[in-house]
């Protein structure tokens, strides 16, 4: 019996999909993006199609969802939904956060845990797909209403992972306070030390250097090879950044390492442009320590302004690093920064662009670098961070940012190969989507139909 082409294929998978998962409209942008770069990998590899590769890709190998009940300090019963997708262990064990935030559902965390199968192969670490978390809203909490969350999640959730199964980490919502508090229950309900079980922990108690920084500094590092190729790079460069949390802080701090000017950082409320050069120290202070709103940066900063509202991409920038969420970047907003000159956009949160300002981008010859790739730096820090673990050892901070800039060389390179080898060079999302394919495709070959 023939095979059906590549694009119908394609399309028959796709079509599949979206009659399983009504109601998942992330989940299924995900998948989309994907399959529509494919057939050039599938003509290549007619053996993908022949033993149903992409019908297993694109359904979880296991999907938890599990009520959490916990205790507020008013002493009423709170009751939030757990989740934990395990999508696909051909590589390593499951590996991808958990995000605490009100905007979680089961297409929010398939759609992450997706992508994360892919950005996982890309770093060559040897290591699955999996992304977890909960409706639960971290803000405006007490820390010990945090603690009885965090313990109630663990309580169900210990009962799927460990360090050769599924490696949870953080995300949004979920940091180094919220991790030493699922830690501690996994300890206490397992009575094991199992250091490789969570990452993102405290540096004292077997967390690794870069960690934090990782995400950021790996996003900047991509955009830097990007550029590079022609002859460009980021010092000198006005870049546009949005969020204020933990990717956005450390893309904001190495693009000014590297000589370029970052100039706006946002939150939900609105934005800030501070012309001189987003004060790093001050950004981390209001958002890290004091968990304040971004619009204390202007009033304690001289000559910087808040934007209530808006659009942090009217501003004017060449280089552009979307961190906040998903589809904050849409076709109008990729009309301004195009109106205003930018050069390259590295994607530092998870799918924060639409296809549709993707497509314009790319069309005018902008430089786009899709969060699977350009924000891998935090899991292959992650990786290492297991590594550690495992070795009981630990690198000292030069060390562990010397090896995440190697990493996020290779995986440029590998994303730029195969963008050359399937006939569009410099497509990166191309590039990135079928390298990673390819390699998760043909562990699960191997692997025989599981």
């Amino acid at each position: 019996m023939s095979l059906p082409t590549s694009e119908a294929h394609l399309s028959a998978v796709l079509e599949a999909v979206e009659g399983r998962n009504h109601g998942e409209p992330e989940f299924l942008q995900a998948v989309r993006e994907v399959l529509e770069t494919l057939a050039p990998v599938l003509n290549e590899h007619p053996e993908y199609i022949e033993t149903g590769i992409l019908e297993r890709l694109v359904e979880p190998e296991r999907q938890l969802a599990f009520r959490v009940p916990w205790v507020d300090d008013a002493g009423k019963v709170q009751v939030n939904r757990g989740y934990r997708v395990q999508f696909n262990a051909a590589l390593g064990p499951y590996k991808g956060g958990l995000r605490f935030h009100p905007s979680v559902n089961l297409s929010v965390v398939k759609f992450l845990g997706f992508e994360q199968v892919f950005k996982n192969a890309l770093t060559s670490q040897r290591i699955g797909g999996g992304k977890g978390g909960s409706d639960f809203d971290p803000a405006g909490k007490s820390d010990a209403e945090v603690m009885r969350f965090c313990q109630a999640y663990m309580t169900e959730l210990v009962h799927y992972i460990g360090e050769h199964t599924d490696v949870p980490a953080g995300d949004i919502g979920v940091g180094a306070r919220e991790i030493g508090y699922l830690f501690g229950q996994y300890r206490r309900l397992t009575h094991r030390y199992e250091s490789g079980v969570l990452t993102g922990k405290g540096k004292g108690w077997g967390g690794a250097e870069v960690r934090t920084e990782a995400t950021g500094y790996g996003a900047v590092f991509f955009a830097e090879e990007m550029l590079a190729r022609s002859g460009d790079g980021v010092a000198g460069r006005r870049a546009i950044v949005s969020g204020s949390g933990n990717v956005a802080i450390y893309v904001i701090e190495k693009v000014q390492q590297l000589g370029g000017r970052a100039v706006t950082a946002s939150d939900s409320s609105g934005y800030i442009v501070d012309e001189a050069g987003i004060d790093v120290e001050l950004l981390k202070q209001i958002k890290e320590t004091e968990r304040a709103r971004i619009s204390e940066y202007a009033e304690r900063r001289p000559g910087s302004h808040y934007v209530e509202g808006g659009s942090v991409w009217d501003v004017r920038g060449e280089l552009a690093f979307p961190c906040a969420t998903q589809n904050e970047l849409g076709e109008s907003a990729a009309r301004a920064l195009l109106k205003n000159g930018v050069r390259a956009v590295a994607e530092g949160a998870n799918m924060p662009t639409t296809p549709e300002a993707i497509e314009l981008l790319q069309g005018a010859g902008v430089l786009f670098a899709p969060g699977k790739a350009a924000n891998a730096g935090g899991v292959a820090t992650s990786a290492l961070e297991m590594s550690q673990n495992a070795a009981r050892s630990r690198w000292d901070f030069d060390k562990s940012e010397n090896r995440l800039h190697e990493i996020m060389r290779d995986v440029h390179e590998l994303c730029y190969s195969a963008s050359e080898r399937y006939g569009k060079p410099g497509d990166y999302v191309l590039g990135a989507n079928s390298a990673g394919f390819v390699t998760v495709a043909q562990a699960m070959l191997e692997q025989g139909v599981i």
